[in-house]
């Protein structure tokens, strides 16, 4: 009902302001028309957004339609008496159009793959490692069946799920997803030798370990250390990956420590790789200035992709698969959803195929 009573009301602002327009095409008027509705917008979202996601959704719609149809309505205005004016709205007309439906009906589903590839003398044979940050979905259906085959299909060593599976907030509902999730995991085909982990996301619920019940991916709520395949793992509580002043001791092992929010990157981790997710690479990046936000404690540059710490640790967090939910507007905008393949290869074999190639 609040984005009904929004976008009825702000028709009304729009049509006023055309009329302004319409009276005097000036550019005072176009000025005056142009504060008129963005006071209007700040004044109706403030009214009746639910919460800051909700702001932001009602915002999106602001923009991606009554920006459209503004820009319309001028450019009709000015086509005989300014030409050039025309042309000039026109044009941003379609560049609103065209970045909205990027954002909201191509990008959320235009999952890409990404690869990092890392050297280490600790390892004696080369590692794969796939890593799965914040499916975050409120309807398990093929998106997700198609990531977690795209998963398979990469054969990986390890797979690190990095927390936020499902946010729904109605029991019912969500009893009904987590089967299905079970299902998926189950026709996806993930290869039985792999070792696979899970740590709880900050839009889990309590019983988030049952979505991996019956299934080879052990669920971690606490913190707690492995030793598999060559590797010493540390999955991290969520309440522990949000902790800035984290202390996790050296292994001798290659040594990959990994929770939901990349704020432990911060704290005194001695871990050859730390991974994480939570961010959605900031799901709106613009150019030149990357993500709008980060929602984490971290500088807004170390939110996606590789980052090179000190101590030759490697920090990696995921862009996500999935986005924000409930309230939220439902975009992502240069910041397509991806998997992660992180391959460690040892040093001697890299040097090797070095000078092969000499």
């Amino acid at each position: 009902m609040a984005e009904l009573a929004f976008n009825l009301l702000l028709l009304v602002v729009d049509a006023a302001a055309l009329f302004v327009v319409w009276q005097r095409n000036t550019l005072p008027r176009r000025v005056a028309a142009a504060a008129g509705v963005a006071a209007a917008v700040l004044v109706l979202s403030m009214a009746l957004g639910q919460g800051r996601f909700g702001v932001m959704r009602l915002w999106s719609w602001a923009l991606f339609v009554h920006g459209v149809l503004l820009a319309l309505g001028v450019a009709i205005i000015s086509w005989r008496s300014r030409r050039w004016l025309a042309i000039g709205y026109g044009t941003l007309a379609l560049l609103l159009a065209g970045v909205g439906v990027d954002a909201f009906l191509i990008e959320p589903t235009r999952l890409q793959v990404s690869h990092v590839a890392l050297r280490s003398p600790k390892l004696k044979q080369p590692t794969k490692i796939v890593v799965i940050a914040d499916l975050q979905t409120d309807e398990v259906g093929d998106y997700e069946l198609r990531t977690l085959e795209r998963v398979a299909a990469e054969q990986p060593d390890v797979v690190l799920f990095v927390g936020d599976y499902i946010q729904e907030f109605d029991d019912a509902k969500r009893r009904r997803l987590f089967d299905e999730f079970r299902q998926l995991l189950a026709a996806a085909g993930l290869p039985s030798s792999a070792v696979m982990f899970a740590v709880r996301g900050n839009v889990d619920p309590g019983n988030w370990t049952d979505l991996f019940e019956g299934s080879p991916v052990v669920a971690c709520e606490n913190t707690q250390s492995f030793d598999v395949a060559g590797l010493h793992l540390t999955a991290l509580s969520q309440p522990d990956s949000r902790d800035v002043s984290l202390r996790v001791p050296a292994a001798d092992a290659f040594h990959i420590v990994f929770g939901h929010h990349p704020d432990f990157a911060r704290g005194d981790v001695r871990a050859d790789l730390l991974v994480a997710g939570h961010t959605h690479g900031g799901q709106v990046r613009l150019p030149l200035l990357g993500p709008i936000m980060a929602l984490s404690r971290i500088p807004r540059r170390w939110a996606a992709g590789v980052t090179q710490l000190d101590g030759g640790r490697t920090l990696v967090v995921s862009r996500g698969v999935g986005m924000e939910r409930g309230d939220a507007p439902r975009l992502r905008f240069l910041c397509r959803p991806e998997i992660v393949v992180i391959e460690v290869a040892p040093l001697e074999t890299n040097n090797a195929a070095d000078r092969a190639t000499e």
